[in-house]
Parts: structure tokens; sequence; C-alpha cells
């Protein structure tokens, strides 16, 4: 039920965005989701994709840092209130969301909530539990 994201370190500067795209593209490695966020000197750029190794392997040939980290793909309807329930309910469990993205499917009625928690397993546990739709990796992509 976890899903590897893809973590690359960027320096700051311009086209640096631009040459991680191009790289994947050229591997015909596709993105499914990604979040970055920056400071003064560097950026995280994280990163859903089709095929990480593909991914990994071609930015790490072309000097980049790469890390792999196990997140959590949540589905729900997307409409006001979906996230509160789920935050809700971790919040109540004690598991703490360190960082979170989301994207609405093709459809557009549903979102799809990225999670890194302090406690994976814990969390996903209990989103099953609540009847939440927890997405395996392999299963993103179809969407």
């Amino acid at each position: 039920m976890k899903v590897d994201q893809l973590s690359i370190f960027l320096e700051n500067r311009a086209g640096r965005l631009a040459e991680v795209t191009r790289l994947l593209s050229e591997a015909n490695v596709n993105i499914r989701a990604l979040s970055l966020a920056d400071t003064s000197d560097f950026g995280i750029l994280r990163l859903i994709v089709s095929d990480f190794e593909t991914a990994k392997t071609k930015l790490k040939e072309n000097g980049f840092t790469v890390g792999r980290t196990s997140v959590v793909a949540v589905e729900i309807t997307d409409k006001p209130g979906g996230l509160h329930a789920i935050l809700s309910m971790l919040q109540e469990e004690g598991i703490n969301v360190e960082y979170m993205y989301a994207f609405v499917t093709q459809s557009g009625d549903r979102a799809v909530l990225i999670f890194r928690f302090d406690r994976t397993d814990q969390g996903i546990e209990l989103l099953l539990k609540n009847g939440i739709n927890v997405i395996a990796g392999d299963k993103l992509y179809d969407l």
C-alpha cells in the first residue's frame, strides 16, 4: 500500500527543473504527481512517476541527488470536508502528517492525496480500518 516517491535535490537556479523533466521525458517516464518546495539555496522536488527505477537511474547518471521515500496515496471524493475528515482521524490517533500534496483525478470527482506520515504503517492501518481507499503504487496510474 506504500507508494515509492522520488525526492530530488535541486539547486535553486533557472533551468534545473527543466533539466529533470527533459531527462524523464527522454527516458519515457511519465510524472503522475509532483510537489516542489524551496529555500533560497535549494529545492526538493518530490515526484510520483510511472517507472521509479528508470527515473532514479537516469537522474543519478546525470548528477542529481535522488532519494526514495515511502508515501501513502489516498483517494477521496472531491468535496468540502473530505480532507478534514482524514486529518481529524489521524489527529485522534496521534499520527503526524510530515507533508502532503494532492491532485484531482481525470474524471474530476475524486482527489488523490499523497501523505508522508511519521508512522506510515499505523497511518495505513487506520485509514483502511475507516474505509478510506488507500491506493497501491501500481494502481495510481489507473485513476
